[in-house]
C-alpha cells in the first residue's frame, strides 16, 4: 500500500486530519437540527459508535438558532452544512468546529454578489470563530458553466470547481480547509479524487460516495472507492453515506471503521466483476434535510419491487429532499425526489408529475416497464 499523501494538517475542534494522522470517520445527523433534544441524542449516539466529527444541516434561521443549545449539551466536533444559506455562516460558526459549503449552491442566491465575495464571507466567519472549512463538491450541483465547458466529461467540472475554490481560499490566505469530490458512482469518485490529488496533493481529502444507497450495496460501492483511493495514499477522512432509518445511523461509523481496518491489515475485498452493470438503485443517506421520514421506507420498497428488472442496465435514483432531489436525479433513467406530502417522478431531466406516497410505486413500475419494453440494454 502506498504511503499517505503528504497533506497538510487541518484541525477540526479537538482532532486533526491530514499528514500522517489516522483517518477520521464522520457521519451526519438525520434529525431536524432545530429539534434540539433529538439532535443532541443522535450526536451522542454517533459519538458512542465512534464518530470523530458529526455534521448537521443548517437550512434556515431556526436551525441556526438551535446550534447554541446543541453546543451547550455536547463537546463533539461539529460541522454545520450551510447548503444554500451561506449568509448563515457568521451565525453558526461560533457554535461549531467546521463549516461545509457546496460550491454549486453559491450560484443560486444573491446573484449580484460574486462567488469570491461569498467565499470570503464564509472564510471570514470561520477565521473569526476558529473553524475549519470543507469545500464539498457534489456531482449533482456543479456550476452549469463548467458542465457546458467540459461536455461529456462529468468528472472534469467537479475537479475544476474544487481547484477554483482552493485558489480563492488560498488568495484569502485561509489554509485550514479540506475538499471532497463526491459522486454516486464509485469509479467516478476514484477518478475525481485521483485527478485532484495529482494537482493539489497537499490538500486533505474527505472521501465519500454520495447516495451510496441501502446496505449492503451501499457499503460495497463505498468500499470499492475507499480501497482504491486509500491504497494509493489518497484520503484523510471518510464518510459512509447509507440510506438507513434514524436509529441505525451509527452503522455509517461502524462500516467505515470496518473498511479502514480491513485496508490497514491488507484485507481487500474483490471488486464485483459486474460493478456498474445491471439495475442500479441509488439513494441519498438519511439526513436532517429529509422532509418526510417515509423516504427511507420508500427507498427500501423501490429496491424490493424492482428486483425483477435486475438484468437491465438502468439507474433509479431515490432522493430525500428538495436540495439534492432536482439536480441529482437528472442522470438517472428514473428519478424520485421526495417532498413532505408527495413524490416527484422524473425520466432523466424531464418531470413526469407528482404523486402521493401511496401512488408512487405503481407509477414507477409503469414507467420502468415502458423503459424495458422500449429496449433497455441488458447486463452481459
Amino acid at each position: 500500500m502506498k504511503k499517505r499523501n503528504p497533506t497538510r494538517e487541518v484541525r477540526i475542534g479537538t482532532m486533526v486530519i491530514g499528514h500522517d494522522r489516522p483517518l477520521a470517520v464522520q457521519s451526519m445527523t438525520a434529525t431536524q437540527t432545530q429539534n434540539v433534544d433529538a439532535t443532541v441524542a443522535q450526536i451522542k449516539s454517533l459519538e458512542a459508535a465512534g464518530a470523530d466529527v458529526v455534521r448537521m444541516a443548517v437550512d434556515g434561521p431556526k436551525d441556526a438558532e438551535a446550534l447554541q443549545s446543541i453546543r451547550e449539551q455536547t463537546a463533539a466536533n461539529l460541522c454545520a452544512d450551510l447548503q444554500e444559506n451561506w449568509r448563515l455562516a457568521e451565525r453558526v460558526a461560533p457554535f461549531v468546529d467546521k463549516l461545509r459549503y457546496n460550491p454549486g449552491h453559491l450560484y443560486h442566491l444573491e446573484k449580484d454578489k460574486t462567488i469570491g465575495e461569498k467565499v470570503a464571507f464564509i472564510a471570514a466567519a470561520a477565521r473569526k470563530s476558529d473553524c475549519a472549512i470543507r469545500v464539498g463538491v457534489n456531482c449533482g450541483s456543479v456550476d452549469p458553466d463548467l458542465i457546458d465547458r467540459y461536455g461529456e466529461d462529468s468528472i472534469a467540472p467537479m475537479v475544476e470547481s474544487a481547484l477554483q475554490h482552493c485558489a480563492i481560499l488560498d488568495e484569502l490566505q485561509f489554509e485550514r480547509y479540506c475538499v471532497s469530490l463526491k459522486d454516486s458512482d464509485p469509479l467516478k469518485v476514484i477518478e475525481a479524487n485521483k485527478r485532484f490529488a495529482g494537482r493539489r496533493p497537499e490538500i486533505p481529502l474527505h472521501l465519500g460516495v454520495t447516495e451510496a444507497g441501502l446496505p449492503p450495496e451501499g457499503v460495497i460501492k463505498t468500499r470499492v472507492a475507499f480501497e482504491q483511493l486509500i491504497a494509493q495514499g489518497i484520503g484523510d477522512t471518510i464518510r459512509v453515506s447509507l440510506t438507513v432509518p434514524n436509529d441505525r445511523k451509527g452503522e455509517e461509523i461502524v462500516e467505515g471503521r470496518k473498511i479502514l481496518d480491513d485496508i490497514e491489515h491488507g484485507r481487500f475485498r474483490s471488486v464485483p466483476g459486474d460493478l456498474g452493470s445491471g439495475l442500479n438503485i441509488i439513494s441519498c443517506p438519511s439526513c436532517s434535510r429529509v422532509e418526510n421520514e417515509a423516504f427511507v421506507e420508500l427507498a427500501q420498497k423501490v429496491k424490493e419491487v424492482t428486483r425483477f428488472a435486475s438484468k437491465y442496465n438502468l439507474t433509479i435514483a431515490v432522493m430525500g429532499c428538495r436540495v439534492n432531489g432536482p439536480g441529482e436525479t437528472d442522470d438517472a433513467d428514473l428519478g424520485l425526489w421526495c417532498a413532505p406530502g408527495f413524490v416527484n417522478l422524473k425520466r432523466g431531466g424531464a418531470s413526469l408529475g407528482s404523486y402521493g406516497y401511496d401512488e408512487i410505486i405503481d407509477q414507477l413500475l409503469t414507467e420502468l416497464n415502458i423503459l424495458i419494453e422500449s429496449g433497455a440494454p441488458q447486463r452481459g
